[in-house]
């Protein structure tokens, strides 16, 4: 019996072996890190590379705040309140005489909000020889690896944006604690009852609340929904003749189109599935205008290319903040839909 076949590999690094000068070749799950795979002479491989499969809207339903830069560590923001008093009426309009000697003035009072703008980083790495076998497959380890930096970026940004962080104590759009929050007034679209009138009357309850609350200087432009409820926003048809969906019919007849003058924005958000109270769904409503609400995003930067033997280094680094609702009254949300 040959030294070779006396050879014991653990079970985790399984080994077939030939009869070609004693070489072994390895399975799968010990080369397919590096990109090498056995093709046979009939094996048409796709060269394409194949990401997992993932969805951020980030970049759809807000603006950035793009003043901020890597050396800062927190993003701030003021609202000032004024408060102004009448003339013979305290409550009434500044009233005053050609003689008068005592005219009231203007309190002011300025609030600053801050909020962490943290740090994000991620390192790439590969040797040299990893990097020119990748090369010679046509498969960079690079730029894969790069793509893949990109998506968790792309993923961290997202969830950030729409819900914050649990551990770093913040909320996102979706979430905060300052925004009116109310239960759909029929809700419950999914469930094949509730008719296009009833969730025209679900929307344009929350399109009032912010409408309302923003002392009726904005209607919301942006209407989120769950995906499950975007869905039946979709196939639910609003007379039998099949002309428009009920989507179509929302738009055009909710009080943002008839108040801005354009059809309200609606798009489904994956996030909204859960993010209701007790874990129920929820519809968002808010205006997207920078100096309303925003996102205060470094984007990424890099540091040289750093060499340790044979080995190539490189981190890339950003900083995420918190959304900044400088004006959360513009927003309303509503659960149950």
């Amino acid at each position: 019996m040959s030294t070779m076949s006396k050879l014991i590999l653990p079970r985790s690094i399984r080994s077939a072996y030939t009869r070609d000068n004693g070489l072994m070749t390895f399975d799968a799950a010990t080369i397919d890190s590096a990109g090498v795979f056995l093709v046979g002479e009939l094996e048409r491989l796709d060269q394409e590379l194949h990401m997992p499969l993932a969805s951020v809207t980030w970049g759809r339903d807000i603006d950035l705040r793009e003043d901020v830069s890597i050396a800062d560590e927190v993003s701030s923001y003021t609202n000032s309140t004024f408060a102004a008093a009448g003339g013979a009426s305290p409550n009434g309009k500044s009233w005053i005489g050609k003689d008068a000697t005592a005219i009231q003035g203007l309190a002011l009072d300025i609030g600053k909000t801050p909020h962490p703008l943290n740090l994000w980083g991620m390192e790439l790495g590969w040797t040299i020889p990893e990097l020119l076998s990748a090369q010679r497959l046509g498969r960079p380890v690079d730029q894969q690896k790069f793509e893949g930096l990109q998506l968790k970026w792309n993923m961290d940004t997202d969830e950030q944006i729409y819900i914050g962080d649990t551990g770093l104590g913040v909320t996102g759009l979706v979430n905060n604690a300052n925004v009116a929050t109310s239960n759909a007034v029929n809700g419950n679209w999914s469930n094949g009852t509730t008719t296009p009138a009833q969730m025209l009357a679900d929307v344009n309850a929350v399109l009032e609340t912010a409408w309302t609350n923003s002392g009726y200087a904005y209607t919301p432009s942006e209407l989120l929904l769950p995906p499950q409820a975007f869905s039946t926003l979709v196939q639910t048809i609003v007379s039998s003749a099949g002309n428009i969906s009920a989507l179509e019919y929302l738009k055009a007849n909710c009080i943002s189109n008839a108040n801005n003058g354009k059809p309200l924005n609606v798009y489904p958000c994956k996030w909204l599935t859960t993010a209701g109270a007790s874990g129920k769904t929820r519809m968002v409503a808010y205006t997207k205008q920078k100096r309303l609400v925003r996102f205060p995003l470094v984007p990424l930067q890099r540091t040289p290319l750093e060499y340790r033997g044979i080995l190539q280094l490189t981190t890339y680094f950003g900083r995420l903040g918190a959304v900044e609702w400088v004006y959360p009254e513009t927003g309303a949300y509503a659960d149950g839909v």
